[in-house]
């Protein structure tokens, strides 16, 4: 960083300057603990050393090329009308409470609304893309992707009848400007601007501020309505498009080398990962770790970290 010709790059600088900002963060953070080991008088100090020390450890597992990064959180509802957008609701509450619980910055890019009146005057989700920001906040969600799992008395029926739904969640990793892997030629885009708004009228905005962007090779559609100038929309949409784009080119290398080794690919939708049961009994279970428990409300409240900090550990 002494040689005038690192700046000369400014985005390489800025990737680097960030590299070290985490490198030196981790090995502050080792050095204190192992100088505060010495220190513990007490339970609650022990207590509180092993929190510290438990968060450091799992970065070791977090070594993926992305996985310091930040991650662009992407929420469907399964078939199932007002039930399945209910729990699409349900799912995304789930997440900001996490992102609250551990400090990360969310943002809302896009929600498509579905049907209202569900529990609590909840509005029905289609479907959403959450922005989150933090150290780690890729490596620490990427396991959630799959198919979440609800099984409860459906609140929409006349009869109190049961009713299982589904939720897929995708979890990419925010490619950083001047790493993108993939090119995108301006001709392959198509760009629509529109008037964002929430549900019933909510948040109009009387400017065509939001941005719907098409990939055309592909057909990927991407949508931000975040912010109110069109150009920051349609800078994040760029955002979440790479990532999508980044995640395609990564399963086609992946699904060519699984027939190389004659592994079966299975399906996006038969990936159930999670199953929450609030009747006829109540249990959070993961169908990967095992790791459950009965306090589904506390989970959905975003209490994930032994889900999560388990999900970083598992093969």
């Amino acid at each position: 960083m002494g040689d005038p010709a690192f700046w000369q790059n400014k985005e390489k600088a800025s990737q680097a300057s960030q590299e070290l900002v985490y490198l030196k963060e981790g090995v502050d953070n080792f050095s204190k603990l192992k100088e505060s080991l010495t220190e513990l008088s007490n339970e609650k100090e022990v207590e509180e050393f092993e929190n510290k020390l438990r968060r450091e450890e799992l970065k070791i597992f977090l070594s993926g090329r992305y996985d310091k990064n930040n991650a662009i959180l992407s929420v469907y509802s399964g078939a199932g009308g007002q039930d399945a957008q209910d729990w699409a609701t349900m799912i995304i509450r789930m997440y900001e409470r996490y992102c609250q619980r551990k400090g990360y910055q969310l943002s809302v890019l896009h929600q498509s609304f579905g049907e209202g009146g569900g529990p609590e005057g909840r509005i029905g989700t289609k479907s959403a893309i959450l922005e989150i920001k933090a150290p780690y906040a890729y490596g620490s969600l990427k396991k959630e992707s799959g198919v979440h799992r609800l099984v409860r008395i459906s609140p929409f029926s006349a009869k109190s009848l049961r009713h299982t739904s589904f939720v897929l969640v995708e979890v990419l990793p925010e490619i950083p400007q001047g790493e993108e892997e993939v090119q995108i030629k301006p001709e392959e885009l198509k760009v629509e601007t529109f008037r964002a708004s929430g549900p019933g009228g909510q948040y109009v905005n009387r400017r065509e501020s939001a941005v719907r962007i098409t990939h055309l090779p592909t057909g990927i559609k991407v949508t931000c309505q975040s912010e109110r100038l069109q150009g920051l929309n349609r800078e994040r949409a760029m955002r979440v498009l790479f990532a999508k784009l980044h995640q395609l080119e990564s399963e086609k290398k992946e699904k060519e080398l699984k027939k190389i080794k004659g592994e079966r690919v299975s399906a996006g939708w038969g990936n159930q990962i999670r199953s929450y049961v609030l009747h006829p009994y109540k249990m959070a279970k993961d169908l990967r770790t095992r790791i459950e428990t009965s306090n589904v409300e506390a989970v959905l409240d975003g209490n994930l970290d032994e889900f999560v900090d388990a999900e970083i550990k598992h093969d």
